[in-house]
């Protein structure tokens, strides 16, 4: 059945698996060449990039860091690299069964072509067979020796196929390694923001407790220079107050002194005023 079939297409190299074949820890399976291919030179060490202690260095000191292809999941390697996966017989009893009953699994696309026959829009009787490598585009073999084709570069259309899918999957196995990277740089990105917020949480923090300590510092400053005005303000009022008493005395002196003269200058008789 196609579910099946489907099942069997490898997410890599899209063929049918290959033996031998490997399982992840996601369950997802892979050609082993295909996970050689895919993995080789492409992980991301233990420990590296923030994203694991230094004590999985010690443990694990030759692991490195991937991606399943299909769902991201993160997949631990040692130092068997794909060779230290566990191989799936079920998958590959499953193949050789189709083998055996003569019913080779097709990817989806060999499914459509066997559905589907392609014909030449310029001759109708002719199969689609060859691919014109300079107008990039399918073709029969009577357009090449007859038809507008003649002086175009062709290759079989087999051959451009496969090429074509090869380098699909090589695209899609440097995607896989760029989505590794930036992940990485991602996680580095993030605890770089981590750092930067603590470290501005606590530059607030040592700021406030600054202001803090010179706030205490200025309201006991302004409580000993109230003291010190309150008592100056006392003892210049105690001399002003002093002064006003002895300024009192002598106008009042002064005051008896005059009514004395007054009334001596009113005295009419020399004898009496001498």
């Amino acid at each position: 059945p196609e579910e099946i079939e489907r099942l069997l297409m490898c997410p890599i190299c899209l063929e049918v698996y290959s033996k031998p074949v490997v399982i992840l820890p996601c369950q997802h399976n892979l050609c082993r060449k295909c996970a050689n291919d895919v993995f080789q030179n492409r992980g991301t060490p233990m420990g590296s990039g923030g994203r694991f202690s230094t004590i999985c260095q010690h443990v694990l000191p030759f692991a490195t860091f991937h991606r399943c292809p299909t769902c991201r999941y993160e997949v631990v390697l040692d130092r068997h690299g794909v060779y230290g996966l566990q191989r799936n017989l079920l998958v590959e009893n499953i193949i050789d069964m189709y083998q055996t009953e003569g019913r080779k699994p097709v990817i989806k696309d060999e499914i459509n072509e066997t559905k589907q026959v392609v014909m030449c829009d310029e001759h109708e009787e002719e199969k689609v067979n060859i691919y014109c490598l300079t107008c990039q585009k399918p073709t029969c073999s009577l357009c090449k020796v007859f038809g507008g084709h003649q002086t175009c570069v062709v290759s079989p259309m087999d051959k451009v196929y496969k090429d074509q899918k090869a380098e699909i999957s090589d695209s899609i196995a440097l995607m896989a390694a760029g989505n590794d990277r930036l992940q990485a740089i991602i996680s580095q990105t993030e605890e770089i923001g981590k750092v930067v917020e603590c470290n501005g949480r606590k530059a607030k923090s040592d700021l406030c407790s600054a202001f803090d300590s010179l706030y205490s510092v200025l309201e006991q400053r302004k409580n000993d220079m109230m003291c010190r005005i309150t008592s100056d303000v006392q003892e210049r009022s105690q001399v002003v107050q002093e002064m006003l008493k002895a300024y009192g005395k002598q106008l009042e002196q002064a005051s008896k002194l005059m009514e004395a003269s007054l009334g001596l200058i009113e005295e009419r008789s020399a004898p009496v005023f001498l």
